[in-house]
């Protein structure tokens, strides 16, 4: 039985919460919580190991591999391995030792259980065409792209048989010794051009999948919202032409829903310093809030909101070899449509509460 003061207290803080207005900042990540499973995440051991996992993974890896190389009589094994990684291997231009047992894995059914994380078809896709899939938005780690391609968590396989996906990623992240080899063995590839085209021209049921705002759009990250960094890329359009592969646009609704982040509008430092960074390293650190072990406290953990990807109609591009800056253009402009059509036809039932409609920028 509540005393009256703390009746009154408690009817004040309801009072405060309700007057905060859901389109600043303290709002969202309000909004969100509220959305959010109110329960301690020592509740969920497996799913929250799953989604740690895949976080701290490359970190590990490389600790791991520091410490191996303290070990002097290891070093026989260990130039030898970086000069082959380095210099000769070349499985991440082509899509080498794929390992099916790893995408089958536990950790990766955990980690789609967290949010949860659900793939939606639209059409069957035909094995015998080749399909590059242009992933929307990036969001901050970009959990709705690992676990529903680069794994069998959300069923792919099944969904899109004779389809071999391959997630592409910074070349970068291959020169990281022992976690290329857990990258390589989840399909992933290198975002290079030579990559994409080499792995598309490989022949009829082979696909690639780029997300296509990169670190750009992560800094759009924000609950709510969805703005694509899409205007100026190109790029993706060209390579589909060039190998005569269709474009699938492919939308993933909460993505952005699962990190709150700090404001960062264009001319103030944070976001001088976003892009600073990311003109040297090639990527970016958004400044994010997540959830905390316990239930309405902050931390990194992401909110447990659900992702929802959804695979559009592909769309047939003419198969070009050198095509005009014209043909890319209008090809351009016809997948934007196919986005905007996908994101209509689905915002209603995965995103009700949004708080704005579908951007485009730069």
């Amino acid at each position: 039985m509540q005393s009256r003061a703390e009746v009154v207290a408690s009817s004040d803080a309801a009072r405060r919460e309700s007057a905060v207005p859901e389109n600043t900042d303290y709002g969202r990540v309000r909004k969100i919580m509220r959305m959010d499973e109110q329960i301690p995440l020592f509740w969920h051991p497996l799913r929250t190991a799953g989604v740690l996992l895949w976080a701290v993974m490359p970190f590990a890896f490389m600790g791991f591999f520091f410490v191996l190389c303290t070990i002097r009589m290891l070093w026989v094994v260990i130039i030898p391995y970086l000069l082959w990684i380095l210099m000769i291997d070349d499985a991440p231009n082509i899509g080498k030792r794929r390992l099916q047992w790893l995408r089958s894995s536990a950790p990766f059914r955990w980690m789609r259980s967290y949010f949860p994380i659900s793939l939606v078809k639209s059409v069957d896709l035909d094995p015998n065409r080749s399909y590059l899939f242009a992933y929307h938005p990036h969001g901050i780690i970009g959990f709705g792209a690992v676990t529903s391609f680069a794994t069998e968590a959300c069923g792919f396989g099944k969904m899109f048989p004779g389809i071999t996906m391959h997630v592409l990623t910074l070349a970068s992240n291959f020169n990281m010794p022992l976690y290329r080899e857990i990258l390589l063995g989840l399909g992933f590839c290198s975002v290079a051009k030579v990559a994409c085209e080499r792995i598309l021209r490989k022949g009829p049921g082979n696909a690639i999948l780029i997300v296509v705002g990169g670190a750009q759009e992560s800094l759009n990250s924000r609950p709510g919202e969805l703005n694509l960094t899409l205007k100026r890329r190109f790029g993706f359009v060209r390579v589909a032409i060039r190998t005569g592969s269709d474009l699938v646009p492919v939308l993933a609704f909460g993505e952005n829903d699962i990190y709150m982040q700090a404001e960062n509008n264009s001319g103030s430092w944070l976001y001088w310093f976003q892009q600073k960074f990311k003109s040297i390293f090639m990527f970016t650190i958004p400044l994010i809030v997540g959830r905390g072990v316990m239930p309405q406290h902050y931390g990194i953990f992401p909110y447990m909101r659900p992702i929802h990807v959804v695979v559009g109609r592909p769309i047939q591009v003419p198969h070009l070899a050198n095509p005009k800056n014209e043909v890319v253009a209008e090809v351009h402009a016809q997948y934007i449509r196919a986005l905007q059509g996908l994101y209509d036809e689905y915002k209603d039932i995965y995103a009700a509460d949004r708080i704005s409609e579908l951007r485009f920028s730069e």
